[in-house]
């Protein structure tokens, strides 16, 4: 990489930023559910190994995400990026004895927590429930625009950095390609909570073959507008759409 002090200092200030948001909403955490988050934590750590090849891109899509929405609106803060750092644990671990990356690891790991954090915290903010809207799906909405937002700003940010190219670029090819599957998403996460109040938490495992459903789709499409987008340099991100 180029500028390797200013990626540096870029990547400090992520783990800095993530620490002091994760201690925030870890320390105002609401009322903790352990088999709930037992739950959602195995769902996010298979599913985070489902990851596609944004198409021009350097960088990966996991099919994680309904699952780290779903943590940050229905567990407390606390739990939600305990969750969201392990499973990007799993999803960021090399496969096939590829190179260890201590500092891309590191801020993989500050990016996701930074984001479960900040989307806690949004979606359990009390003035949502003074609100006219209903609370639920204003604080599911808000906290899936933070996700997209907490998740593909800073690896913007940091290849602007590392290559010396225009931010705005690169957060626009990185946001177009991974925005529809956040709206994907929170629809997901919508269903999965109605499913929990209703029916029990145990038959909302049934939304793993869908993301795999869509996993294969994804695989599919991409495969086949590949050849037609011309390839530009981006880190291999841990979020959706890094």
């Amino acid at each position: 990489m180029n500028n390797t002090r200013l990626t540096k200092t870029f990547i400090s200030a992520m783990i800095v930023a993530a620490t002091v948001t994760a201690g925030y909403a870890s320390t105002i955490s609401h009322t903790m559910h352990p088999y709930l988050a037992l739950a959602v934590l195995a769902l996010a750590m298979a599913t985070s190994r489902m990851r596609v090849k944004l198409p021009g891109i350097n960088g990966n899509m996991s099919m994680n995400l309904p699952f780290l929405l779903t943590a940050a609106i229905a567990l407390s803060g606390a739990e939600a990026v305990a969750i969201a750092f392990l499973s990007t644990v799993v999803q960021c671990w090399p496969r096939n004895r590829a190179n260890f990356k201590p500092e891309q690891m590191a801020f993989n790991l500050a990016t996701m927590s930074f984001a479960a954090a900040s989307a806690s915290l949004v979606s359990h903010a009390t003035w949502l429930s003074h609100t006219s809207w209903n609370s639920n799906a204003l604080g599911l909405i808000l906290a899936a625009m933070t996700l997209f937002l907490s998740q593909t700003a800073p690896v913007a940010g940091v290849v602007a950095v590392s290559e010396s190219k225009k931010i705005g670029a690169i957060w626009w090819a990185l946001a177009h390609l991974s925005f529809p599957y956040y709206v994907v998403s929170a629809g997901i996460t919508s269903m999965v909570e109605a499913v929990g109040i209703h029916l029990g938490w145990g038959l909302a495992l049934g939304v793993f073959p869908v993301m795999y459903g869509i996993y294969r789709s994804y695989r599919v499409y991409f495969s086949r507008i590949a050849d037609s987008v011309q390839p530009e340099v981006l880190v291999r991100g841990a979020g959706a759409g890094a």
